[in-house]
């Protein structure tokens, strides 16, 4: 039953999407990393950053405050996710900044910007969790990048210009490279990720936790981007290996547990949606075995 039927409102992916059962797993936080280093290659996206944010002295807030945003987008009504949507948009309608080459002004919500960010996202949240084990076939792969148009949309993309399944987002990439570099903004965030300031007693933590796990989602970059930084990638095999032990020690950890942490918006949603809403790689898993029976079209 949905919101239109008197039931409750799924939100704008809702429990039978891909998004839904994929965003509510704990190595998205790596792909998170993952996709800031992406990012980051992108010139002009990064002095966008870097001109109209704190991100140097509160980059945890940036962190914390994109969560809350796919999360919202995710697993919140319909009503919210809009709201966050138009929040963003008029945010960034009066952002500018100078291009690091040329010096020219250009404004932050330039579609060609907020497609680079978007499509960085996207593939590192696909990337990491399939590398990390959840075992997504082709077809929920695509359906995963063409279910978030619907994100594109809120930050103020027309969806018809977005990448809609694996290929075209491949393809993208490959458009795009030449335009990537590792300029002075890019190592500035690579300085930060590998070793953010901390109060000083939490600096053993920092290097206990954070640094490993920032270190697996640069290793889990493609080539090209090892290549920009100028720093050696680890071997293929053994970050896959590192991402799969990740992966299952982190999901090893009580969901409920995990969902504790502010701001609660799974938990929120299936409060909304009832139990039977759990996000749930198995979910995935039962899919995908029914859509590959022999005699299935």
């Amino acid at each position: 039953m949905s919101a239109a039927d008197g039931g409750p409102d799924p939100g704008l992916y809702g429990p039978g999407s891909v998004t839904w059962q994929c965003h509510g797993d704990p190595m998205m936080w790596i792909a998170g990393v993952r996709a800031l280093y992406l990012q980051a290659l992108h010139p002009r996206a990064v002095r966008g950053v870097m001109e109209n944010s704190d991100f140097r002295r509160d980059a945890w807030g940036r962190l914390l405050r994109t969560a809350d945003f796919v999360g919202t987008l995710t697993y919140g009504t319909t009503e919210a996710a809009e709201q966050a949507g138009a929040r963003v948009r008029k945010i960034h309608r009066t952002l500018s900044a100078t291009d690091p080459v040329t010096g020219e002004r250009f404004p932050v919500d330039d579609p060609e910007l907020l497609l680079w960010v978007h499509c960085a996202q996207i593939d590192s949240f696909l990337h990491i969790i399939r590398r990390s084990g959840i075992p997504l076939g082709p077809g929920q792969a695509d359906r995963y990048v063409a279910e978030n148009r619907v994100n594109a949309r809120l930050v103020g993309l027309d969806p018809s210009e977005v990448p809609g399944d694996t290929a075209a987002l491949a393809a993208y990439f490959e458009r795009i490279r030449p335009e990537l570099a590792a300029g002075p903004d890019a190592r500035a965030v690579d300085e930060f990720l590998r070793s953010p300031p901390i109060h000083p007693l939490l600096v053993p933590g920092r290097n206990l936790v954070w640094r490993p796990l920032a270190a697996l989602a640069y290793g889990s970059l493609p080539a090209y981007a090892h290549q920009l930084y100028g720093r050696p990638a680890p071997a293929p095999r053994s970050v896959t290996r590192r991402l799969r032990l990740t992966g299952s020690l982190l999901r090893s950890i009580p969901a409920g547990l995990r969902w504790q942490l502010p701001p609660g918006h799974i938990l929120k949603a299936m409060r909304r949606m009832g139990p039977g809403s759990r996000p749930s790689p198995y979910t995935l898993r039962t899919a995908a075995a029914i859509l590959d029976r022999p005699g299935r079209a």
